[in-house]
């Protein structure tokens, strides 16, 4: 299966805003109950015990309703470990979303920029994530982001993602198609794993990209999460 270019709907302008609102419903439950939070918790779970750090900061570029960093503090919580998350989302609805979605949550901010160029200082962040929203760009585009986000993170990126595979292909289709009737949700979740990489590539990219030393590992199923070390 070749990677795919094609555009996703939450890519584009203009959608309604109740396509989108229900679309990231349906996203929360799917990073729910197909590993989005699994993985992501367990590579922060590496990163932070290794150090035995009792408090860390963390840019969630790309956040989408901030389901992630929620699920971040309440493991945090949990742990008592003072997290402090910065949620990073260019688009509007989205970002009101994540707000809506995080008021129970001090520890995390919603603001409204561009993973491309964040607003934020060198070393501002002991940990940059970046959870499903790498695929959206081309290769050339995500070594760029690596490169940027390197510069912002003390310790580490963290890179949750999906990995493409014709089986994950169609078991995404299925499954858009029998939980909702959302438009948004049907098209954008097959064509996520199209635009995806495999785990051969995704190897390849992170060693191109050469920020530092990396660690990936699969993520049940068909998600991958690689844990990039950096150095400021």
């Amino acid at each position: 299966m070749k990677r795919s270019t094609e555009k996703e709907m939450m890519d584009l302008p203009g959608n309604p805003k109740a396509l989108v609102v229900e679309d990231l419903r349906n996203l929360r439950i799917i990073n729910r109950y197909l590993g989005g939070y699994r993985g992501v918790i367990k590579g922060l779970k590496r990163l932070v015990g290794q150090d035995r750090m009792k408090r860390f900061s963390l840019l969630d570029v790309g956040t989408g309703s901030a389901d992630i960093p929620k699920v971040i503090v309440q493991w945090a919580r949990k742990q008592s470990i003072e997290a402090t998350i910065i949620a990073l989302e260019p688009d509007p609805v989205t970002a009101e979303e994540a707000a809506h979605q995080t008021q129970d949550c001090p520890e995390i901010t919603v603001i409204r920029a561009d993973g491309m160029a964040p607003p934020f200082q060198a070393a501002s962040f002991d940990f940059v994530l970046a959870s499903q929203m790498l695929h959206h760009f081309t290769e050339d585009k995500i070594i760029v982001l690596l490169k940027t986000w390197s510069g912002l993170a003390r310790k580490a990126i963290l890179v949750s993602d999906l990995v493409r595979d014709p089986l994950a292909y169609y078991g995404i289709r299925l499954i858009t198609r029998l939980f909702t009737r959302n438009e948004m949700t049907r098209f954008d979740g097959p064509l996520s794993v199209r635009r995806a990489l495999t785990l051969k590539e995704w190897r390849a990219l992170f060693r191109e990209a050469a920020v530092g030393p990396f660690r990936l590992v699969p993520i049940f199923p068909y998600r991958q999460m690689t844990l990039i070390s950096v150095s400021t």
